[in-house]
């Protein structure tokens, strides 16, 4: 077939399996499945010590093959792996999945047979799924190339990337088959030798029938690969939803053991995905309540909720539940409500609001009721709640109503059934099964509007970044000219003329050497000042009492400058000392901290928080660089400045915007210079705009 190489790992026309054998328990049944599932491909068997196999020729090798076959599947000893991708490679095949174990997550020897692995893919040109892998499958192309499924796929417009083979194949998709929640495209990435999580999501999003992507995490090499991924995904319409591990120690140690993945710390993921649009989720009933929600509809134009219930108190709690998810369940308008009140099986005599209490009288005309709530264009989202039997006639007539609403619309239809599931005397499937072929039923109210709200927040994802600039639009790719000795701490002289170079001003500042000096540079500030040892040895300098503040005369200057001398050699005898530095005071504006850290896995990373002396108190709001002006202005509203920047107690507004402007260029500077550590704190803001007052750099 033509296409990419993973084009033909889900849909090869012809595929040789290396290592076939009836005895062999992985490759056994992976060749079962690929005959018992559809695959309508030429299937070549590869085992030099069999004649026959399934009724086939067996080969001694690849290149016995009669044909360059489009995907080659290779379980034998790890030993053998390179020198059969080898001769695929350069037999011009142009995949393989590699189902051998015993590699980076094993030992020694297995990392550099990984290694090895990954050499030949890029010098043959073969593109490697795994190793360690249990495979893939496909229900677009009749294609099942595992050992570990009970059944087909659906050609459903779900894609399943996962670092976890196991849990790809009998706990993901077989439990979403039991609830018909179809994954079109499966795929178990195993090690990423070669191809990685981060390309199979490009792949999927690149599908015109994958409306979301699921995604198992356990570590990346590069998650920013994964971002930009991620984003270009969410961008052309198809949502991510991810579970993301590691969170434990525990998890993270098995993690490791697992695939070889390093786990990456926990905050910096949760800013990764928020940034992207990725939705983080925690445990398969999650995902799969939310992909199902995905799999059936589009996001709607507004969050407006209409909620129509059998039960008052059901309905009451998934208004509460809607509240908490920033959802909204609007009024009824008056037409509507008169509507409602006039429908004498409603038994209502006073008023209804939304949500709507129809009690059970109310199922037996749910047409009746969508018509009239279809009227409302105060709604985009409706919710059928039923507190009834799911198993009973009366089931029976309910599911024909809600499959003829869905008929007459386009917006997002949930049901909520609580009822009894457990069957009577009536043959399957029970009314409430079949219904899920029609619309997303639910079981539990929390999961039903969890996964409205995933639409909804998908729906504000995707607009908010197609009206931003995409990650590899922000990369500017110049570094600076400076070059500085790793693992330092920089002077403030050093310092500010790196910040300089990024747009961040701080506070006018003159460093003296002397008490005289001092003095004449506060002449040139005007008092009052504040005086500080400048010293690398010394980077947090209250921590050696080596600040003075709010001094108001040269006599003061001079007896500051030798007590913040004789506290830093006591503080430090050994550290070098510059000189002590002399600023104007700034008594007020709210303290912000913005910083630098650098992630073993992420990178260097950009905090926000609100700063000064009790900067531990708060938290602070972790992104990746680069940042667009909106993700900076998001990040500091989600801590503590939020109320302080718009006039806390009274007090007035302070200039956000010259703070988010200063926390994109930090992130500039981030993206760009070898950074280990940096602290701007405090950045001081007032209406007039931003003074960085202090500065900490030690370098990469």
């Amino acid at each position: 077939m033509n296409g990419t190489p993973i084009d033909r790992l889900f849909g090869p026309e012809s595929v040789a399996v290396v290592g076939a054998s009836p005895d062999a328990t992985y490759s056994g049944t992976l060749i079962e499945n690929l005959l018992e599932y559809g695959f309508a491909g030429e299937l070549y068997l590869v085992n030099p010590n069999r004649e026959r196999a399934w009724g086939r020729t067996c080969y001694d090798s690849i290149d016995d093959v009669p044909t360059t076959v489009d995907l080659v599947i290779v379980s034998v000893p790890r030993q053998y792996v390179v020198k059969t991708i080898r001769s695929a490679g350069e037999r011009g095949v142009p995949i393989a999945l590699v189902i051998t174990a015993g590699f980076a997550e094993a030992d020694e020897t297995g990392r550099d047979l990984e290694k090895a692995l990954a050499d030949v893919a890029s010098e043959t040109g073969i593109r490697v799924c795994g190793p360690n892998t249990l495979g893939v499958a496909s229900g677009h192309h009749g294609t099942v190339a595992t050992s570990t499924s009970s059944r087909p796929p659906q050609p459903g417009p779900l894609g399943l990337v996962s670092q976890s083979g196991a849990l790809a194949f009998t706990t993901f998709f077989e439990r979403a088959a039991d609830e018909r929640i179809d994954f079109g495209y499966v795929v178990a990435t195993g090690n990423e030798a070669d191809l990685t999580l981060s390309e199979y999501v490009t792949y999927l999003a690149g599908q015109d029938h994958v409306d979301a992507i699921c995604a198992y995490i356990e570590g990346l090499e590069e998650p920013r690969d994964f971002m930009v991924a991620a984003e270009n995904a969410v961008r052309s319409g198809t949502a991510v939803i991810a579970i993301k591990v590691g969170k434990s120690d525990s998890a993270a140690a098995a993690a490791l053991s697992h695939t070889g993945s390093v786990t990456g710390d926990d905050d910096a993921w949760d800013a990764a995905f928020e940034q992207v649009g990725v939705e983080r989720v925690h445990d398969v009933s999650e995902m799969l309540s939310r992909a199902r929600a995905h799999a059936a509809f589009d996001p709607p134009e507004t969050d407006g909720v209409c909620i129509a219930s059998t039960s008052g108190g059901l309905g009451s709690l998934l208004a509460d539940m809607a509240a908490t998810r920033g959802i909204e369940v609007p009024s009824l308008e008056a037409e509507t409500e008169q509507a409602l009140l006039e429908m004498d099986e409603l038994l209502t005599f006073d008023e209804l609001h939304n949500p709507i209490d129809i009690r059970g009288y109310g199922a037996e005309i749910l047409t009746e009721i969508a018509d009239v709530l279809f009227d409302d264009d105060g709604y985009d989202v409706y919710v059928f709640a039923i507190g009834l039997s799911a198993v009973d006639e009366r089931a029976e007539r309910i599911v024909e109503q809600i499959e003829t609403i869905a008929e007459r619309v386009e917006a997002p239809i949930f049901v909520l059934w609580t009822g009894r599931k457990e069957p009577l005397d009536r043959p399957d499937p029970q009314p409430y099964e079949r219904l899920r072929e029609t619309v997303p039923v639910y079981y539990d109210p929390g999961a039903c509007m969890d996964a409205i709200a995933s639409l909804v927040r998908f729906g504000d994802a995707r607009e908010r970044l197609t009206t931003e600039s995409a990650r590899t639009d922000l990369e500017d790719g110049d570094r600076s000219a400076f070059e500085f000795e790793s693992d330092r701490v920089l002077s403030w002289t050093e310092a500010e003329s790196l910040l300089e170079s990024y747009d961040l001003d701080t506070v006018p500042s003159g460093l003296a050497h002397d008490p005289d000096e001092a003095v004449e540079i506060a002449d040139e500030h005007g008092y009052p000042v504040v005086l500080k040892v400048d010293s690398p040895g010394i980077p947090h300098r209250t921590e050696a009492d080596a600040v003075r503040i709010d001094l108001e005369s040269p006599n003061e200057v001079r007896a500051a400058y030798e007590r913040i001398l004789d506290n830093a050699r006591s503080f430090d005898p050994d550290a070098t000392i510059d000189g002590v530095l002399v600023q104007p005071y700034r008594p007020d504006g709210v303290e912000a901290l913005a910083g630098i850290t650098d992630d073993p896995t992420f990178g260097p990373l950009v905090t926000v928080a609100p700063g000064g002396r009790d900067v531990e108190l708060h938290d602070g709001v972790v992104r990746v660089p680069p940042l667009t002006r909106d993700e900076a202005e998001r990040a500091i509203r989600e801590t503590a400045l939020d109320d302080l920047l718009d006039g806390y107690r009274d007090g007035p507004e302070a200039d956000i915007d010259s703070l988010a402007s200063a926390v994109v260029n930090l992130g500039r500077l981030a993206a760009n210079e070898d950074i280990a550590e940096l602290d701007l704190n405090p950045i001081l803001v007032d209406e007039d705009g931003i003074s960085i007052v202090d500065i900490l750099v030690r370098t990469g």
